[in-house]
């Protein structure tokens, strides 16, 4: 069914089709709206679930977490400082192998206060232990919540879908939702071989000594890179059911030949796609979006930037002191290349800065000078800042 929906409506309508059985809602700007329609739903009688409303985000994944693991189909959802406030939370709910999914509408972190939109927050606990996974736009949103519940629940471990805050999570667009009876088809009611039961008691979470920590540590980071799979598995089968794909791992789209490329994550996508057709002239470009960030598609980037010459990393985020986090990354998965590729970093759009279509030419003019900075902030104005800080 097609509808005109807000993302974040649409976004709760996906939830919802995966029949959760606890919902943790706090307000926090620009997520509100998520779990305010969530809890329409349920007041509408269109969806049955029990939906905590918390005093905090930390509050909002200890429910998630306790629910998850007694065996409930459990959603959250959060920005910004509340990703912060709730980050001891969700480094325990993935060491702990919690199957579980919450969306992230990406906003900048203070100070400065910004409620505007980066992906400063989610890349702040990309270490966690989450699976994370940078929607390009509503209707993937929707797909990849699907997604994200099997992926979780098979591999045991909880998936963060990050969308762009108010860039998507309040535009409009024109969304098709799956019937209830293709997603019960394609994700089968939640079931957790380890989930608490008072009649069996076991322990979880428990003190843990130098003798056994590093297994544990190596155990999760082995199931994060099988669910490379199932990744790739879960979008395949989605498009089997609803005939839409949201771009695996790793997404190839402008001229796959093109030896000039961008890479990018998130909403930024669609702008770059249609500075493509604003900028005919600039000759070939391929646009590289790679959707999952965790875990780190090392061998999918690698074919996606097979042939080029020329690598531009485009990212809403940054790593104070270091740079880019994105670049430095794909730097680390492509390092026998530099010398054949030249690579650059550039940060933009951060605290909600607009990305024009005159990006596109931009980044090809400062990608073409050979010594150019290995990162900066593209779109700074150095006028606005005192002379030791240009």
């Amino acid at each position: 069914m097609r509808d005109m929906l807000e993302g974040s409506q649409a976004i709760a309508r996906a939830v919802a089709l995966c029949r959760p059985q606890v919902v943790a809602a706090y307000p926090i700007t620009p997520q509100t709206h998520i779990v305010e329609n969530l809890s329409k739903l349920v007041a509408d009688g269109k969806l049955t679930t029990e939906l905590v409303s918390v005093e905090s985000e930390f509050s909002a994944a200890s429910v998630a977490l306790g629910a998850a693991a007694a065996g409930s189909r459990a959603y959250t959802a959060s920005s910004s400082q509340g990703i912060m406030l709730m980050s001891e939370v969700l480094f325990n709910i993935a060491g702990l192998r919690i199957p579980l999914v919450l969306t992230c509408a990406n906003r900048a972190i203070g100070a400065p206060l910004s409620i505007w939109n980066d992906q400063q927050d989610s890349m702040a606990v990309r270490d966690a232990g989450w699976i994370q996974l940078y929607c390009a736009d509503n209707q993937e949103a929707v797909d990849t919540t699907i997604q994200a519940y099997r992926i979780a629940e098979r591999c045991e471990i909880p998936v963060m879908v990050c969308v762009d805050g108010f860039v998507l999570t309040h535009t409009m667009e024109a969304i098709d939702l799956p019937t209830q009876e293709q997603v019960d088809g394609f994700l089968p009611p939640y079931r957790f071989n380890r989930a608490l039961d008072p009649r069996r008691p076991i322990s979880i979470g428990t003190l843990v000594a130098p003798e056994y920590f590093s297994e544990v540590r190596h155990a999760n980071h082995k199931a994060l890179e099988r669910a490379i799979d199932e990744i790739e598995a879960a979008d395949r089968d989605w498009a089997e059911v609803s005939g839409r794909s949201s771009g695996g791992l790793v997404e190839v789209l402008g001229d796959p030949e093109a030896r000039i490329g961008i890479l990018t994550l998130g909403s930024a996508t669609g702008t770059l796609l249609e500075a493509l057709d604003e900028y005919p002239d600039l000759g070939p470009v391929r646009l590289i979006r790679l959707r999952c960030f965790r875990p780190f598609p090392f061998e999918a980037l690698r074919r996606a930037c097979a042939g080029l010459e020329q690598l531009a990393i485009l990212e809403r985020a940054l790593s104070p002191g270091l740079g880019g986090i994105v670049g430095t990354e794909v730097r680390a998965a492509l390092a026998d290349l530099e010398g054949t590729l030249h690579i650059r970093d550039y940060a933009v759009g951060l605290g909600g800065r607009d990305i024009p279509l005159s990006t596109l030419p931009r980044v090809l003019e400062a990608l073409a000078v050979p010594e150019s900075e290995r990162f900066r902030i593209l779109d700074v104005n150095l006028e606005q800042l005192p002379e030791e800080d240009r």
